[in-house]
């Protein structure tokens, strides 16, 4: 019956889901159209609500860009990759091969979303190289379907967002938040780790059991597995001899090192302290101490720079459609994402509200799949809700941020560098990744119903 639904599903989307930047501009189609009598629009009005925003998340997308760059130069340092061919030994059949990938890539993603698309997409071709009959493109989903934890984990945006809260912050929440709310009460709160650990546990079997049958099995392209072979040089001039001097590597890292000793120290608890620059930090000294050389990290980063080219192309798009959600013709007037918020805020009760704004949520990220984005959007109207109503707002922040990457799913923006490593297209996975929605979703409203009860 599974594989049936996973057939059913991955034929509908081969035939259906265009190219991502097509379904980013028919999202901006759709939209524009229903911004005009939700907002009281004019079509000039809502074309300058585009106009408007389009750059409106530069620093937001440099940093996401940062983040995806950085964590693919460390997942590709020899160190790491040399890791990743000896946990791909562990698995000997498709179903190890698949529930690995996808406990790997949970894992990974939930520890830090950039570094989990690629660490998951990397492991998926060094298994697709030693399993025999293993269906490749279920293999690529599964690496991806464990992304549906990472704004739950260390490198979200949201949590790491209210953990400072600034003027800016509090201004970005209608004046609701004016207070820090720590690691401790969202990412690392019981019952959002048990949430984690949950769909650690399932997600995995579900993957393996949507494992086609031998006769329909879609293998790897043998050309898809060939890397290019490391040539050693020998530096003979000055110059060469610098680019390939590891103690000037070293010299940034011990640099990188003592700042963020200092930086944790300071900060009391480091887990609260964590932020998207403290993670990008982070995840730079890592890089530069895994690749060796100054210039093996500089062809790192290089590479890695051609997986971004979907945020670079794409994000705009999407800040233009986050301002037609969000414009108004008057200050303060109705807005289209005021209208989706407000509607789930409407028929709420202090035991629904998380459950609604999970699943609101989950509908916006198909218009703003930016964390950034979707903060913007919705905490204006649920956090002051939340206040009103006398409820937990670290809930209802977590409660955007599961819904953000809960519909990652269905989206394919997300996917682009795990499709760019893996040589595959969006329409190859986004069928298998209907299914891990279904399982994803249902867990996660568990969770809610009950937080709310509780």
């Amino acid at each position: 019956m599974l594989k049936k639904i996973s057939n059913g599903c991955v034929h509908i989307v081969q035939r259906y889901l265009p190219d991502p930047f097509i379904f980013c501009i028919l999202l901006t189609i759709v939209v524009f159209i229903a911004a005009i009598p939700a907002a009281g629009a004019t079509p000039l009005q809502v074309v300058g609500f585009w106009g408007t925003s389009i750059w409106s998340l530069l620093a937001f997308s440099m940093q996401m860009a940062l983040v995806l760059v950085l964590g693919t130069a460390m997942a590709t340092a020899p160190p790491v990759k040399r890791l990743l061919d000896k946990i791909a030994g562990v698995a000997k059949t498709p179903f190890s091969a698949i529930v690995l990938v996808t406990v790997v890539g949970t894992v990974a993603s939930w520890l830090n979303w950039g570094f989990g698309l690629v660490v998951g997409a990397l492991l998926a071709k060094s298994i697709a190289k030693k399993v025999k009959g293993v269906d490749y493109r279920l293999l690529i989903a599964s690496a991806y379907s464990g992304f549906v934890v990472w704004h739950a984990g260390l490198s979200g945006s949201i949590p790491l967002t209210i953990t400072e809260v600034t003027e800016a912050v509090t201004a970005a929440t209608g004046g609701a938040l004016t207070e820090s709310i720590g690691m401790d009460r969202t990412v690392l709160s019981p019952w959002n780790l048990i949430a984690c650990l949950i769909i650690l546990i399932l997600m995995p079997l579900l993957n393996a059991k949507m494992h086609p049958a031998a006769d329909e099995v879609v293998t790897v392209d043998p050309k898809l597995l060939v890397e290019e072979e490391v040539t050693v040089r020998k530096a003979s001039t000055p110059a060469e001899k610098l680019e390939d001097c590891k103690p000037l590597s070293w010299l940034v890292v011990i640099i990188g090192v003592v700042y963020l000793v200092q930086y944790f120290a300071a900060a009391g608890n480091p887990l609260n302290a964590l932020n998207l620059n403290i993670v990008n930090l982070i995840f730079l000294v890592l890089g530069v101490l895994l690749n060796g050389t100054p210039l093996n990290y500089v062809k790192a980063v290089n590479d890695a720079v051609k997986g971004a080219g979907g945020i670079v192309l794409q994000f705009p798009f999407y800040a233009g459609i986050m301002g037609i959600m969000t414009g108004t013709v008057t200050e303060g007037g109705p807005s289209l994402a005021g209208v989706i918020s407000n509607f789930f805020v409407a028929i709420s009760n202090n035991i629904t509200f998380p459950l609604f704004t999970f699943l609101s949520a989950g509908i916006v990220n198909f218009f703003v799949p930016s964390g950034g984005g979707q903060w913007a959007v919705q905490a204006p109207i649920v956090l002051p809700a939340t206040v009103k109503m006398g409820l937990d707002p670290a809930i209802s922040c977590m409660a955007i941020a599961w819904g953000d990457a809960w519909t990652n799913l269905l989206q394919p923006f997300w996917a682009l560098p795990a499709l760019g490593i893996a040589g595959l297209g969006a329409r190859d996975i986004m069928g298998f990744c209907v299914v891990d929605l279904i399982l994803s979703g249902i867990i996660v409203c568990a969770t809610f119903v009950v937080v709310g009860l509780i």
